[in-house]
């Protein structure tokens, strides 16, 4: 199997190189992740500007051990790149080696530990920002009809789905419409005294430079796990402001709301086993590469699609459970 890919495009004679990661203690989760920020290449600016001079031996800073391996993933060397330091900081970190994770945790866990390590207070609100999802919640009583708004935000987009056929366009509409709550799930109105029926919905008020989509395929039911699987369409490219004009707040401002999908994060097999890897679009020549581990190969756009269908995948196991990384085209190419 080899360890990474090494062609020619093209490219002025420019050699376009993607480097494989080695599964380490089952580390397939962390090793797709890793793919998918080195393709940020957003985040990897930010942390080459950050001067971490004075931390070259704190073994237990995740952002330190995260920016060592990120230079040598972009590195031209014919081996996997090192990353068994970076694995280790997060077991130091309750992320531990030999057992399965679930991406999305891992992904959020490295993201707040970012905040926490890193000491330049303006660079780690840099990297927050660039998946902060800036939203209104909106609770409204249903017997009084008293309004409590709320703001707060999210890292990702937590979009059910369901048994049958899905869209991602219709998923996020269904994540914006308006749910009403009773019995057991009724809110406490402050008006009323007590609980009761509500009205519960969310709006947008900024979205950021990179839009994390995650599906959630797992039910969880009397003590036991489960995985959905059902189809879901989705597009290489969409304007976030033509899928649900009620999903946005009064106070959204951004012109530029279009989006391109550069990452998918895969995992094949059930809710108690199966395997992490990766689909990535490289920044230079748009092309999309399978990160399999160690082994990376060249894909197509069709291949990226046919992963979210629960039938065929690279690993031949399904269905499968996807995390989507959209970011703005205005800040990689024009769409």
């Amino acid at each position: 199997m080899s360890s990474r890919l090494f062609s020619r495009f093209g490219l002025r004679g420019v050699v376009i190189t993607m480097r494989g990661l080695s599964n380490h203690h089952q580390s397939c989760c962390v090793n797709s992740l890793l793919q998918t920020f080195s393709a940020t290449w957003e985040l990897t600016d930010i942390l080459d500007r950050w001067d971490s001079s004075g931390l070259t031996a704190d073994i237990s800073n995740v952002p330190l051990q995260l920016k060592k391996v990120l230079s040598a993933l972009r590195s031209n060397a014919p081996h996997s790149a090192a990353h068994i330091d970076f694995l280790r900081c997060l077991d130091r970190h309750s992320i531990r080696l030999c057992v399965q994770h679930d991406a999305d945790e891992v992904l959020l866990s490295i993201l707040n530990l970012m905040q926490q390590q890193i000491n330049d207070r303006a660079l780690a609100l840099e990297i927050q920002d660039l998946y902060k999802i800036s939203v209104q919640t909106h609770v409204q009583c249903l017997e009084c009809t008293s309004n409590q708004t709320q703001t707060s935000y999210m890292l990702s987009l937590p979009l059910h789905i369901n048994e049958d056929h899905n869209s991602l366009e219709s998923c996020m509409t269904s994540f914006f419409e308006h749910q009403e709550l009773r019995g057991r799930n009724c809110c406490y109105c402050k008006q009323c005294e007590s609980k009761t029926p509500t009205k519960q919905g969310v709006k947008l008020l900024s979205l950021p430079r990179i839009l994390r989509v995650h599906l959630k395929r797992f039910r969880n039911r009397s003590g036991s796990t489960r995985k959905v699987d059902s189809k879901v369409t989705f597009p290489e490219t969409f304007d976030f402001s033509e899928l649900h004009k009620e999903a946005f707040s009064s106070d959204f401002t951004q012109d530029d709301c279009k989006y391109t999908l550069y990452t998918v994060v895969v995992h094949s097999g059930t809710a108690s086993c199966g395997h992490y890897t990766a689909f990535v679009r490289h920044k230079d020549n748009k092309g999309w590469y399978y990160a399999d581990d160690s082994h990376v190969e060249k894909a197509s756009w069709e291949e990226v699609k046919k992963t979210y269908g629960g039938g065929y995948s690279y690993a031949e196991l399904e269905p499968v459970k996807m995390t989507s990384y959209y970011s703005r085209c205005h800040s990689r190419d024009v769409c």
